[in-house]
């Protein structure tokens, strides 16, 4: 991730700096506060059990424009709707991936575990969905343009001619035309303003969002999302900024992530039957994950709760007479995968035999091996491609509304418009990010690192990764506080990106559940080009909603 002098800044939610002093003695309490409420991980470099550390985080909440982030939760429960029919399309899927698997031996593992289950048809038609929809405010946003705002406010103004002569027939009034010259105003002015920046060769911070990935397995922080708010909302208590608590949106994911993994449960209407979270031999991000299971256990007593690597449900996994999963004398009903998503988590041919096993059971699977497929990047960059969404998506608004999210995504194939793209990218690799089909963070390659990577690749082995466009989001300046930093922290420059929780239930012909179940916030460095926080480059933060950057900045 780069910036220059240009880049805008979104303003912060409290004046800073603080006096060292009063930042020595918040970022002490704020270190335990953390740990003793959950925002904890194990040490990658020190590891133990028995011991934690507590996760890296922002200090004061980070800013975010409260429309762009309304919209983003609006249209969550239109990209769960989508990536549920992506899933349930064959063709698609196969079609999409074809050349893909030639080269990426771990997709070709997953594709072939699909390919089998498909060929004996899907013991569990009803899949879990528990996604995470990741985005990044661009700042160089073309519906923010000047001419754009111009040109929305000219349709305002042929819209409410046509308007007024069927109200004027129909006798209806004044406080309308009033209303809707009240919007054109304010539309003419905010173009005005925004021509006037760009005349100082400054942008606007207030910019729209654009899609970076949907995650289909293992969407993680439904735990750490709401824990980072709880810190920042003690830390702004501490500081005497009780009145800007109301403007951290209302975050359960937590809640929302784990009854949807209830509901399905409830679905398989076992009684006895319990959960499996499948999981890494080791798990460093420990909080997050447990905190979803004694949130189960807590609120819904009667539902077990079980941990097992792949490794051992390949050791103690088995099917029933009904193809029910069974482990030991219990039976599983739903199965959440935390692990499974990279080839390190499969040592061997049994670690790939017991994935197998547990596409077969009657289980329900979050994710089921069509949903993990509908979420690599090649997918992902398919959809983003003219007239592809009227595949999955009937109404014209939502279309438009799901299109104008996807930024520039490129297909590296070995055929005409491949070739293009791969030519692109060796002249001007600074606009552009090189993605596998890989999730946990740390994979991609970056601006004028990627003509030696390409190069390197044969032709066919290009189709194992994508092109996307790199985005350019405005600057935010705080604190980041991190395991054996420096006390007092500095204020740094940092960029954030968004992650929107949601939930969908269903088989091929309907869906049971659909919906919005809460955020996570991550912030990186500027400097930086990965943020993931259990990749060790990120830091915790939840949005501090603002509404414009001309209101009163006097905090």
């Amino acid at each position: 991730m780069s910036s220059d002098a240009n880049t805008p800044v979104l303003r912060n939610c409290i004046q800073l700096p603080l006096p060292e002093e009063e930042l020595l003695e918040v970022t002490a309490k704020a270190k335990d506060y953390a740990i003793m409420h959950g925002a904890a991980m194990r040490s990658k470099t020190a590891f133990s059990p028995d011991s934690l550390n507590f996760a890296p985080f922002v200090l004061v909440p980070s800013s975010f424009p409260r429309k762009e982030f309304e919209k983003a939760v609006a249209l969550q429960p239109i990209i769960n709707r989508l990536m549920h029919n992506v899933a349930h399309d064959e063709e698609f899927i196969t079609t999409t991936l074809a050349e893909t698997i030639k080269v990426d031996e771990f997709t070709a593992g997953l594709f072939n575990i699909y390919r089998k289950v498909l060929a004996h048809g899907f013991t569990q038609k009803i899949s879990l969905g528990m996604l995470r929809s990741d985005l990044m405010l661009e700042s160089g946003c073309p519906e923010l343009s000047p001419r754009a705002l111009r040109l929305e406010a000219g349709e305002d103004a042929e819209a409410a001619e046509g308007k007024e002569a069927g109200t004027a027939a129909a006798g209806t009034g004044r406080k309308e035309e009033a209303e809707r010259k009240e919007h054109r105003e304010k539309q003419l002015c905010q173009a005005t303003r925004e021509r006037e920046r760009r005349a100082t060769g400054a942008q606007s911070a207030y910019c729209c969002w654009k899609q970076v990935e949907i995650n289909t397995i293992a969407s993680g922080f439904g735990h750490l999302g709401p824990a980072s708010k709880t810190i920042q909302r003690f830390v702004l208590s501490e500081l005497g900024h009780a009145d800007k608590l109301h403007n951290m949106p209302d975050n359960k994911a937590l809640a929302g992530l784990c009854d949807g993994m209830v509901r399905a449960w409830e679905i398989y209407a076992k009684p006895k039957a319990v959960i499996l979270f499948i999981i890494e031999d080791v798990s460093y991000n420990i909080c997050d994950q447990r905190f979803h299971e004694f949130y189960i256990r807590e609120t819904y007593p009667h539902i077990k709760v079980l941990r097992r690597t792949l490794t051992e449900v390949h050791r103690e996994g088995k099917l029933g007479l009904s193809k029910e999963l069974l482990l030991g004398s219990l039976e599983v009903a739903v199965i959440y995968f935390r692990a499974g998503y990279e080839p390190g988590h499969y040592h061997s041919q049994a670690e790939w035999d017991a994935r197998y096993l547990m596409e077969t059971s009657l289980a329900i699977k979050c994710p089921s091996i069509h949903y993990h497929l509908a979420g690599t990047k090649k997918v992902q960059q398919a959809l983003a491609q003219p007239a592809v969404l009227e595949r999955f998506i009937n109404d014209p608004e939502e279309i438009k509304a799901v299109g104008k999210i996807f930024t520039g995504l490129y297909s590296l194939d070995d055929n005409e418009a491949g070739n293009a793209s791969y030519e692109m990218a060796l002249r001007t690799p600074e606009r552009f990010v090189l993605k596998p089909q890989r999730e946990g963070g740390g994979n991609n390659v970056y601006g004028v690192d990627i003509p030696d990577a390409l190069k390197r690749m044969s032709r066919v082995e290009r189709s194992a990764w994508i092109l996307m466009d790199l985005i350019h989001p405005p600057l935010t300046k705080g604190y980041m506080v991190r395991p054996g930093g420096d006390m007092p922290p500095q204020i740094v420059d940092m960029v954030s990106e968004l992650g929107i929780f949601g939930v969908v239930i269903g088989d091929a012909e309907h869906i049971m559940h659909n919906y919005q179940a809460g955020h996570m916030l991550r912030t990186k460095l500027s400097t930086a080009n990965e943020g993931g926080v259990a990749a060790g480059m990120g830091a915790l933060d939840s949005p501090y909603l603002i509404d414009s950057d001309d209101e009163d900045e006097n905090n």
